[in-house]
Formats: C-alpha cells, structure tokens, sequence
C-alpha cells in the first residue's frame, strides 16, 4: 500500500507547465486520474489487509470483503485506458518517469504478494484464501501496468520497447565511454 502512495505523490509533483510556461494538459489529467484511482485502491488493499490478517472462520461479521465488484472495476479500468494507448508490440522495459517507473515497482510488489497468496493457499490449504482475493490480485498487477502505459500516453512520452539480443546487435558496454570521458577530464586539467 505504501508503494501506492509513492505513485499518488510523483503523480502530484509532475509539473502543470512546461518549461516555457504553457499548459501540460496531460499532467493535469494524470492528476485528477491516479488521485482517484489509486486513492480507491489504496482502500481496497487495506480492505484486503485486514481480511487477509484474520483466518477464514474468525472474519468479523461486520466486515465487508472484496468482491467481484472491484475485481471487475479494475478490467473496466484497463479497458478505459487501453482505448487510449498503442497496442502493444514488443515487451515494455520497467522505466519512464517517476510515476511510472514507481507503478513498474509496484506491480512486481503486486505479483509477488499472488505468489504469496498461491504459496499460502497450498500450504494452509484453498479455503485460507477466497478465490476472488488471487483473482483481485492478479488483476491489480496488470491494472498498475496499464496504467503506467496511460500516464505515458497522457503525457506523450515514449515507452521504452525491450529489444531481443539478435536485433540489438554486438554491444560493447560502456567501457570505451567512461575511457573517453576520464581523458577529456584530464584534458579540461590542463586548461
């Protein structure tokens, strides 16, 4: 959930200018946006926390669980956002700026917690864990990968694309970069 809150905050501090003074509508966009969503969510996943801290058979009769209802809200999400964005061509490399880049983050934090999930559900047995809570948290993960790809479509910047060994060709590291900057260091010396 913490995490969650890291992507609200690089959400609020993308600037709503750019640099010459003119509006960045999509800023404004992403703003009003994960402000809302992922306030929702953060809710959710302590809605989730403290079913997930009590055993099955000991839920407070008070206590409203996650349901279809927000399973489905978050495909309704994505398929919102998705009509917004490039289809999808190659595997998108975790990276972008702050906001996305910390939704990157999230996401793994997300598919480790199924993993969890799935690992406690073998051992303690399938009624420890209702269905619709692994069915949440798969889709939560891809929900946060979607809307990383919206916000860098709403703010149109690129999408790092992952390219395979056998297109990117020989590559030599970056040890001739460093040699070349260390000389020009020493050359700027002797000025």
């Amino acid at each position: 959930n913490s995490i969650i809150g890291l992507v609200r905050m690089e959400s609020e501090r993308l600037p709503l200018h750019h640099s010459d003074g003119g509006e960045r509508k999509g800023a404004g966009r992403v703003h009003v946006v994960c402000d809302m969503a992922l306030s929702r969510i953060q809710h959710e996943l302590f809605d989730l926390g403290a079913e997930l801290a009590c055993p099955p058979e000991n839920l407070p009769d008070y206590m409203v669980l996650i349901d279809e209802i927000q399973a489905d809200t978050l495909v309704s999400d994505m398929d919102a956002w998705l009509t917004q964005v490039e289809p999808l061509t190659s595997f998108i490399l975790p990276a972008g700026g702050p906001p996305q880049s910390v939704l990157h983050h999230a996401r793994t934090v997300a598919r480790r917690l199924e993993r969890g999930i799935v690992r406690l559900r073998e051992h303690e047995g399938e009624h420890s864990v209702r269905p619709i809570v692994l069915t949440y948290v798969n889709r939560l993960s891809d929900w946060l990968f979607v809307l990383s790809r919206w916000i860098t479509a709403a703010l149109a910047e690129k999408e790092m694309l992952w390219q395979p060994l056998g297109k990117r060709g020989k590559e030599d590291g970056i040890a001739s970069v460093i040699l070349r900057q260390a000389e020009h260091d020493a050359d700027l010396d002797h000025i």
